[in-house]
């Protein structure tokens, strides 16, 4: 299938810098895999790469004030679990891309204007002349892969009994646990559904993770099996979950025992009252939202901040995550990670935030929030472009970034290594990295970045502005991730893996 086809639609880690390197192209089955240019297509105009510079901070404009960020020197542990941080520590290594200075990659500003025309193209292909209709990025999508209203469908199994408050939590309690469940599955794994229909990657986890739900899997309750509660969460097995994603020796998946890990703390999670309830569901933090101080009612609308909702889920959740995460003064601060392109300092002041499943998190949250409970959203801008390896594989792939020398090659020295183990990919050979090596950290720090600089562009070539304008969600949804993943397919078509890889433990992509 040819890049631009029409697709089938569903509404403390450093390393030493290195000297320029040749850039490489190799094809057969054991290189190092970069992007065979597609065809020419249509080239709109974009200014200069010499003029390329730092994206302006998005402000707030709706009449909902928001809370300050948490002061980095009175408390930097929680600035840096805040949303507040992730575009604002970023920006130190954006900066360093646009001049030149990243320790890892290569940048090429000239091709920049390469990935705002590839991501446009895709975005007009699959969505022109109704753009009102790009819903905003969020998991609800990868429940209709192929076309099939499995939620809708759901929810009219429930019938009229079921008021919009009580169908929300249960949609909550769904998404929460299919989002965990959502890191990278590898090239192998699959899920046959209940229709006979063969799935893979983020769509196959959405429906297995749906389909477990309906079991009953995550619910104690056996009068209501479309549930997730915290009874059922804690004795749930690693073999249980294995055999609900159908996981065997052919048909493997990348870090089992991360999520299996993540959804076992869950259950311990869901002890805290305040946010989840007595009876220990994730849905209940829609009633710990409406009721919060922070939300108004605004034309009979309930309105509430971002900062929130993000609350609830980097304090709500904290038990979930791994010890090994960075630390500052004890405390753990999530997906958060030193990075040698951060300024010249001590302590906190080099770590740069990501929160990436925190952010997935959110924005799959705030779609059955906002349709079923009537919610509107005050600060929405503070959310970032998901740093993960499909937006940031697009900027691989069409050049705008490159592996120096000398990274490359202690990634691909990484991936022989690992294609020793049984059940590892040995064909389309890219660099491998762990997800706190500095190359990784450095990559998705530059991926926000440039998604940030994309988002203005996009919808100056799609000749929008003001109200009519495209958000990041909607780019993100029907531009970046799906041209990520498709220039993926192009460039490696037997795995369709990203241009680099990531040792994943499932708990971070």
């Amino acid at each position: 299938m040819g890049l631009f086809s029409k697709k089938g639609s569903a509404r403390a880690n450093s390393v030493n810098s290195d000297s320029t390197s040749k850039s490489k192209s190799r094809t057969s089955a054991t290189s190092y895999h970069s992007l065979r240019r597609p065809a020419s297509t249509t080239k709109m105009s974009l200014p200069e790469s010499s003029c390329l510079g730092m994206p302006p901070m998005p402000a707030n404009t709706s009449p909902v004030g928001l809370p300050p960020a948490p002061n980095p020197q009175l408390d930097p542990s929680g600035y840096l679990r805040s949303i507040y941080a992730v575009r604002e520590t970023s920006r130190h290594v954006l900066d360093a891309a646009l001049k030149g200075r990243l320790t890892n990659f290569h940048v090429d500003l000239t091709k920049f204007s390469d990935v705002v025309n590839y991501v446009v193209s895709i975005i007009k292909r699959d969505y022109a002349p109704d753009f009102s209709e790009i819903p905003p990025h969020g998991r609800w999508q990868h429940f209709e892969v192929g076309g099939v209203p499995r939620i809708d469908t759901m929810m009219a199994f429930w019938g009229s009994t079921v008021d919009a408050h009580e169908r929300c939590r249960r949609l909550l309690d769904l998404f929460v646990v299919s989002v965990l469940l959502d890191a990278g599955a590898g090239t192998k794994w699959q899920y046959k559904a209940q229709n006979g229909k063969i799935y893979r990657r983020s769509e196959g986890l959405a429906v297995a993770s749906l389909e477990m739900f309906q079991t009953g899997l995550f619910s104690s309750n056996t009068t209501q099996p479309h549930q997730v509660d915290g009874a059922a969460l804690k004795i749930l097995t690693v073999d249980a979950l294995a055999k609900g994603l159908q996981i065997s020796d052919t048909n493997p998946i990348d870090g089992l025992e991360g999520r299996s890990s993540l959804l076992m703390k869950l259950g311990d999670a869901m002890d805290n009252q305040t946010f989840f309830g007595v009876d220990a569901r994730p849905g209940n933090m829609l009633d710990y939202l409406l009721e919060h101080s922070s939300t108004q009612k605004i034309n009979g609308r309930p309105v509430i901040p971002v900062p929130t909702l993000w609350t609830v889920l980097m304090d709500g959740l904290a038990p979930i995550w791994p010890p090994s995460r960075t630390q500052f003064d004890g405390i753990s601060l999530g997906d958060a990670w030193p990075c040698s392109s951060m300024p010249p300092a001590p302590g906190w002041e080099r770590i740069v935030c990501f929160h990436k499943l925190t952010q997935w998190m959110a924005y799959s949250l705030m779609v059955p929030m906002q349709k079923l409970a009537g919610v509107a959203w005050a600060g929405e801008y503070l959310l970032t472009g998901l740093p993960e390896y499909r937006n940031g594989g697009l900027l691989i792939d069409l050049g705008l970034l490159t592996l120096k020398e000398a990274q490359e090659k202690r990634g691909l020295e990484a991936y022989h290594q690992n294609a020793k183990k049984a059940g590892q990919p040995n064909v389309e050979v890219v660099p491998m990295f762990t997800p706190d090596d500095d190359v990784i950290v450095e990559w998705r720090a530059c991926t926000l970045g440039f998604l940030d600089m994309l988002l203005p562009e996009v919808n100056r070539l799609l000749g929008f502005e003001g109200d009519q304008a495209l958000s990041l969600a909607q780019v993100l949804e029907a531009g970046t991730w799906k041209g990520g993943r498709e220039i993926a397919e192009y460039s490696r078509p037997n795995t369709r893996g990203p241009p680099i890889m990531i040792l994943s433990d499932g708990t971070v992509f």
